[in-house]
């Protein structure tokens, strides 16, 4: 057995276009963030995901918030040493907001004045279209690192001006003023939980019931919402046994996935914490441990997610349910190994009975060539090849 040997998908610049290789023919991947779903859903698309959306937070920008807009004239007032911009959808937000306002040109000249220092190349990228410059940037992009670099500088008396991601974060606030700054946030943006909880509700009871090969997540807020509406509903603790046991998490960076690194749950991130990084890691994991070929009797099969195709036969893949899938699944790693009926119900989620094993046998047996499936009288099932 080894994975299947096509083409990884290369970065993709996330833009509608021709029809891209299926490398994701099968995969059923689900997708919790709001801005940029639409590309992020267009991607995989096209390279043949079934994909299901459910935000687990929604961004609400706060142009027209009367504390926005004293917390833009307060930056003005004070004339601050140094700027924090954490976020670039966050610093675009703020210069609309002052735009809006009136007041862009007296807030830029103060900046101009400041220490601007940034997260990451896109903040840095959104400070610059703003007609500013920073004086820095985290090789990392995490706040934590952006403050460091600040703190580092001796800011006792000093006013800082950070901008804040889509809540107040009391810690960083906190280190700021333990060394003696004076510190002005400001928020051009919130993270704001769905009217309704029945999205994600459907995608969480995806996730434990095995529906979904993917999770991906593009904010740490987002990660914490989602666990928590599972928490409410009490569903967590078999949430988060999906997502360390069958279902991958891919996240778009480090700071993202820290609440599933947390709780002990593996996660997939880029080395460059980008979408479009993320999406072409997500093909290339799916790619190299998740789509299995073995060659049998009837040549070569694959299995990629919920699809098993056997050329030979039939150029139509057979889209199979979770039962015989997980059970097709164990029998095509064994590489035609006999595996005992003890071995399988232990295995195989969901398959506790030697009657229900037997169903499901039959099953597949319905759904691909029949003899496929061996029976070996008292020891067991195996694929023949």
């Amino acid at each position: 057995m080894s994975a299947a040997h096509q083409p990884a998908c290369s970065e993709p610049d996330l833009r509608a276009g021709s029809a891209l290789p299926q490398t994701l023919a099968g995969f059923r991947i689900g997708v919790t963030s709001d801005r940029r779903s639409e590309e992020l859903i267009s991607a995989f698309r096209r390279r043949g995901a079934e994909v299901m959306h459910a935000p687990a937070l929604r961004i609400a920008p706060l142009t027209e918030s009367v504390s926005l807009q004293q917390d833009t004239y307060k930056v003005i007032d004070v004339k601050p040493d140094y700027a924090i911009i954490t976020t670039a959808y966050g610093m675009r937000r703020w210069v609309e907001a002052a735009d809006t306002y009136g007041v862009w040109s007296e807030l830029r000249d103060v900046l101009e004045r400041a220490t601007i220092l940034v997260r990451g190349p896109k903040a840095r990228g959104a400070v610059r279209a703003s007609g500013l410059d920073d004086d820095g940037a985290a090789e990392d992009e995490r706040t934590d690192t952006v403050l460091d670099m600040l703190i580092q500088r001796d800011i006792a008396g000093k006013t800082v001006v950070l901008q804040l991601h889509g809540m107040a974060d009391h810690g960083h606030i906190r280190r700021l003023e333990d060394a003696g700054a004076r510190v002005v946030t400001v928020m051009p943006y919130t993270w704001a939980r769905p009217a309704e909880d029945n999205a994600l509700l459907r995608m969480i009871d995806a996730v434990i019931e095995r529906q979904l090969d993917v999770l991906t997540f593009t904010a740490a807020p987002a990660v914490e919402a989602f666990l928590g509406v599972a928490r409410q509903y009490r569903k967590h603790e078999e949430l988060v046994e999906a997502l360390k046991t069958d279902v991958i998490c891919a996240g778009v960076g480090g700071v993202t996935v820290a609440p599933l690194t947390e709780i002990g749950i593996e996660t997939v991130i880029p080395d460059r914490w980008r979408l479009g990084a993320m999406i072409k890691k997500v093909c290339d994991h799916l790619e190299r441990h998740h789509a299995l070929r073995l060659q049998t009797q009837y040549g070569p099969v694959e299995l990629r997610g919920v699809q098993l195709t056997i050329p030979e036969v039939s150029e139509a893949p057979v889209r199979l349910a979770p039962g015989p899938l997980a059970l097709l699944r164990a029998l095509v790693e064994a590489e035609g190994s006999v595996l005992s009926r003890e071995h399988l119900l232990e295995k195989v989620r969901y398959c506790d009975s030697g009657h229900a094993l037997e169903m499901w046998v039959s099953r597949l047996r319905r759904a691909i060539p029949a003899d496929l499936i061996q029976t070996v009288v008292k020891r067991g099932y195996r694929i023949k090849v």
